[in-house]
């Protein structure tokens, strides 16, 4: 319904913005990490939106840039997964790692978050890996860089990590390649590779 909030910022806590818009004021539910960079009142601020509709409650949160929102509405996809555990996480990681954490099968990551325990974590990852690699254009890749790829599983969602940090398709298969071995796991190989581009 509401594509993003732009207008005064009146007041903060932490975890809310109340913003002014032509004389209204608008309460979003924030990660932290959003209240805190939103600014000081006064200020000038734009925040994606996502509104909420319960059976007795409308509720708005907001989201300091589009990557971050696309983040939360992936989570909440998630079986047993709400807005509020959504925050929680892009409140403890940001939206690329997060991405990072799922493309990697990373679930301590996840459940270093409030309210997730393993077993969240480790379902948030499961439902939300394919949906990340394709969301992030990897199974759009070309040929070309999946061949450049070592033979494995592992090579290919290291490659899919790195484009999720925002390399390319290329810099990421000749970082892999250069440093992949057989036995290594995705968190070293991922490691590594970065260290290469």
């Amino acid at each position: 319904m509401f594509e993003y909030i732009s207008g005064t910022l009146e007041q903060t806590g932490p975890d809310y913005c109340v913003v002014d818009v032509a004389g209204i004021g608008f309460k979003l539910n924030t990660s932290a990490r959003v209240a805190a960079m939103a600014g000081h009142k006064g200020d000038h601020v734009k925040l994606y939106t996502f509104l909420n509709v319960k059976e007795d409650e409308l509720s708005l949160f907001g989201f300091g840039s589009k990557e971050e929102l696309a983040a939360f509405e992936m989570l909440i996809t998630v079986s047993g997964v709400g807005p509020k555990v959504a925050q929680a996480v892009l409140n403890t990681l940001s939206p690329s790692e997060f991405c990072l954490a799922v493309a990697t099968g990373d679930y301590k990551a996840i459940s270093r978050s409030k309210g997730v325990g393993p077993k969240l974590a480790q379902r948030v990852v499961l439902e939300l890996k394919d949906k990340v690699a394709k969301d992030l254009g990897a199974e759009k890749a070309p040929d070309i860089a999946v061949e450049a790829v070592p033979a494995g599983y592992i090579g290919g969602d290291a490659v899919a990590a790195l484009m999720v940090l925002g390399y390319s398709s290329k810099e990421a298969s000749d970082a892999v390649r250069r440093v992949f071995k057989e036995g290594m796991t995705l968190e070293e190989t991922v490691r590594l590779a970065l260290r290469q581009v």
